[in-house]
């Protein structure tokens, strides 16, 4: 039995890495390994295993900025007994400096977050940038093992952070098939009468955090201001997600007179559901590593209209090439595109299912082999 060390955020069903991190974590222990977690949350199903092992890091005023010190200082402290006995500490991004191995989700040196709601939420964005830049650096410059997330963060961190590509091994992100799968006309109906939404129209939903404007929804919606200004224009939009730009957003959806057509609906837990009674996801980001939802989306079968700049991109097809957004910033041309994939419904969404098949035959199970995979290469190779 071999001892391996995490160390994340948290552990969880929800969210990109979150959930990455849990697959892992629970690939591990189904294993029989033995497996501590340094976390601030860690989900019922891990606690259940008796080889897991949680240490507990309180989250200081429910901030991950405040709290990062203490992550760091618990997963060094717990790496260090670990190191005596052989075992393997994974940590994530700059979240602990130990240079065993380093999973990476999110590049900060490649992205500086956009804040429009105060000078208070600025600052901390200020500050929070700040230092995980540094620590980022920090904990990449001299880790002997580097797992991406895509070739977008790949590069980024060639380009961004002088890292050598020969440290950097690609492994994407999995999938629970089970869970998400296109859903038959007969489900579809079904679950658009439990959600009260209308069958005679198309539903375009889009996931993200409305805390900054990473996401792209500034975009999206002078996107869908422009559709709803047509009198043929009959699609409605479902929003999914929380921040402090959320009554921005609905007081502005008020004004402009389009609330009738944009549903905020908050933080849900029943995405699965809410993919298989749409029809198309629309994902302008800014910048993404990979992008999960839009991963999600694409099983459920959801012809995505994405940003070019996002990690899940390089995994389109050449005949999904017209749902890549060349520019998040710009409106009309996804205004173009929605309208484009409107009036060629029923063509995209045959066009999405043999990427759909392919992305649905890589579990999370397969992501972690083959994260152990890439590490036992590079121990065998030194």
């Amino acid at each position: 039995m071999k001892s391996y060390l995490l160390v994340t955020g948290d552990f969880a069903r929800t969210g990109g890495m979150d959930r990455a991190n849990f697959a892992l974590a629970d690939y591990l222990a189904r294993q029989g390994q033995e497996v501590h977690l340094v976390a601030h949350h860690v989900a019922n199903e891990l606690l259940a295993y008796p080889n897991v092992k949680f240490h507990q890091v309180p989250k200081i005023a429910k901030s991950y900025l405040f709290s990062s010190p203490l992550v760091n200082r618990m997963g060094c402290i717990l790496a260090q007994r670990l190191a005596n006995v052989e075992g393997r500490v994974l940590v994530n991004g700059g979240n602990c400096q130990w240079k065993d191995i380093n999973w990476v989700h999110y590049v900060h040196a490649a992205y500086r977050p956009h804040n429009s709601t105060g000078w208070l939420h600025w600052l901390k964005g200020s500050i929070s940038h700040r230092l995980f830049l540094k620590t980022e650096r920090q904990a990449l410059e001299s880790t002997r093992i580097i797992i991406v997330n895509s070739d977008r963060t790949k590069r980024d961190l060639m380009e961004r952070l002088g890292i050598p590509g020969q440290r950097l091994h690609k492994v994407y992100y999995g999938i629970d098939p089970q869970v998400f799968y296109p859903a038959t006309q007969k489900e579809r109906v079904a679950l658009r009468q439990q959600l009260g939404w209308p069958t005679d129209k198309a539903i375009v939903v889009f996931i993200g955090a409305l805390g900054d404007r990473r996401k792209g929804f500034d975009t999206l919606f002078g996107a869908w201001q422009q559709l709803c200004a047509s009198p043929d224009w009959d699609a409605e939009l479902v929003v999914i997600g929380v921040g402090a730009e959320l009554t921005l957003w609905q007081h502005r959806a008020a004004v402009a007179g389009i609330s009738s057509s944009i549903h905020f609906l908050g933080f849900r837990t029943d995405v699965p559901n809410l993919l298989q009674a749409a029809d198309c996801l629309v994902a302008p980001s800014r910048y993404e590593a990979y992008g999960l939802g839009v991963h999600e989306a694409l099983c459920c079968g959801l012809p995505s209209i994405i940003s070019i700049m996002a990690g899940v991109a390089e995994r389109y097809p050449l005949q999904l090439r017209e749902l890549l957004i060349p520019n998040p910033e710009n409106a009309v041309d996804l205004a173009m595109r929605l309208q484009n994939w409107r009036l060629n419904k029923e063509h995209y969404s045959q066009l999405v299912s043999s990427l759909s098949q392919e992305l649905r035959s890589y579990s999370w199970d397969d992501m972690a082999k083959s994260i152990l995979q890439k590490i036992e290469n590079n121990i065998l190779g030194c």
